[in-house]
């Protein structure tokens, strides 16, 4: 791929260039295609001040701007060029092969008595611009793979611990048992029902007191705990599911391996502009570098806990940024402490 060197019109002036370049970038998010495509090619025909100009994904389907070519002249050469993937010439046409990630996208044609060199800096802008179109639906659909697999992750011994115990007290305690049935079928609903990408504090703690009920009738006096969340955090937006699985951590890889009882506290509140919530417990703790290398992603796939902290923190930095995330406090056998910063107000992060 070449170099892009875009000559804007004033030396002194190069914003409204690198202007148009990124609104021609963000026209071709969805792909030649897309329903922006058109006013990429015009934006760029304007750009390089080319008299015509054309984009085509691989069907041949033409969009143009300016002054089309001759019908017959361009159907030729285009043919020969999606089927070559070489550039191809006529006179006054030339039609430039579009290589993404190596693969064949489709092809500029620009009309009109123009440099080789001129033609091949906006066919590599168009390129990048796919390149950067193809990573952002890719991180995307990561993204909501991620999420569907946290959807569907529920621990086998986790449901049948809890529907064991509730069918030991149909009998004894059947008012207990509803509870803890009705408790259950909310936990399986917020864990596996088709969510949008955000939810609020307020559904995120709900989510957790209901799973924290059941755990507690599984491990009985093993368990305590204690939920505090201050009013004015509850209304923020936040990931879908980023707290559940922090206290499942706490209960699974904290408490449940020890002997006696474990405590579990989770607290929200407000700091400033940022929302706080601490996920702390008195477990068996684990070695503060063994930490560093979860939240840094050097995780193992067999490394289930590892991979639970890893995968919350990447999903909160990916959407608030480097800044924000989890904070991991912890030692062997004193317990761990998962604080989570997140800001109030986020443009975009909408329920």
């Amino acid at each position: 791929m070449t170099a892009l060197h875009l000559r804007p019109a004033s030396r002194a002036d190069p914003l409204p260039v690198l202007a148009a370049a990124h609104r021609i970038t963000d026209d071709l998010r969805d792909g030649l295609s897309g329903t922006r495509a058109r006013r990429a090619a015009h934006r760029l025909r304007r750009l390089f001040g080319f008299p015509g100009l054309g984009l085509t994904d691989l069907s041949g389907s033409l969009l143009w701007s300016g002054r089309p070519g001759p019908d017959a002249v361009v159907a030729k050469v285009l043919d020969g060029v999606l089927h070559t993937e070489e550039p191809g010439s006529a006179p006054d046409v030339l039609v430039l092969p579009l290589h993404v990630h190596d693969e064949l996208a489709g092809a500029l044609l620009v009309v009109g008595d123009v440099r080789d060199a001129v033609a091949g800096q906006a066919a590599d802008l168009v390129v990048r611009a796919l390149e950067r179109g193809r990573l952002e639906a890719s991180a995307e659909q990561a993204a909501q793979a991620e999420l569907r697999a946290l959807r569907a992750e529920m621990s086998p011994h986790f449901v049948y611990n809890a529907l064991t115990v509730i069918a030991s007290l149909v009998r004894s305690d059947p008012d207990r048992a509803r509870d803890l049935m009705l408790d259950f079928a909310d936990y399986t609903r917020y864990s596996l029902a088709r969510h949008g990408e955000y939810t609020v504090v307020a559904e995120e703690f709900r989510a957790i007191e209901t799973y924290l009920a059941l755990q507690r009738a599984v491990l009985g006096e093993r368990l305590r705990v204690q939920v505090r969340v201050a009013p004015e955090i509850l209304a923020v937006a936040v990931p879908y599911l980023v707290l559940e699985p922090l206290v499942e951590n706490a209960i699974r890889h904290g408490i449940e391996p020890r002997s006696g009882t474990g405590h579990v506290q989770v607290h929200g509140q407000a700091e400033g502009n940022d929302c706080v919530i601490f996920v702390e417990d008195d477990g068996v703790g684990m070695d503060p570098e063994r930490a560093a290398d979860i939240l840094a992603g050097r995780v193992g796939e067999d490394d289930a806990a590892g991979l639970g902290l890893a995968n919350v923190d990447r999903r909160l930095r990916d959407v608030y940024g480097a800044w924000y995330g989890l904070t991991v406090e912890t030692e062997v056998g004193a317990g761990t402490r998962v604080i989570v910063r997140v800001p109030r107000f986020q443009p975009g992060v909408l329920p």
